[in-house]
């Protein structure tokens, strides 16, 4: 699934400058422990998470995942946006909560 097609089926806003919205997503990851996702998040996947500091752009940056979510309509401050786009990392933010956004990307993908 293309990163424009996911950003409309979760009802997706896009908080960053429009990168390649043509980057393929191979899956998902949900977690909200920076070490957690560190260790198992890979490249190709959408992180979801309700963390908003700007940890999550270095952790993305590290990972080399496809973008941040940010669920439950959560959005960071201008600062996060900020230091997203200079990484060229997309961030989205969408109203459904967590699970909604992992089944809808589950149902998806398979």
């Amino acid at each position: 699934m293309k990163l424009k097609e996911y950003l409309e089926i979760i009802e997706g806003k896009l908080l960053t400058k429009e990168n390649d919205l043509d980057i393929e997503i191979s899956g998902g990851y949900v977690s909200d422990l920076l070490s957690d996702v560190m260790g198992s998040a890979r490249e190709g996947q959408v992180w979801i998470t309700i963390m908003r500091h700007l940890n999550v752009i270095a952790v993305a940056s590290l990972t080399n995942i496809s973008a941040i979510t940010f669920s439950k309509g959560y959005l960071p401050e201008s600062t996060v946006i900020a230091k997203a786009d200079q990484e060229e990392i997309i961030l989205i933010s969408s109203k459904l909560n967590t699970f909604e956004i992992a089944g809808i990307l589950y149902k998806h993908l398979s």
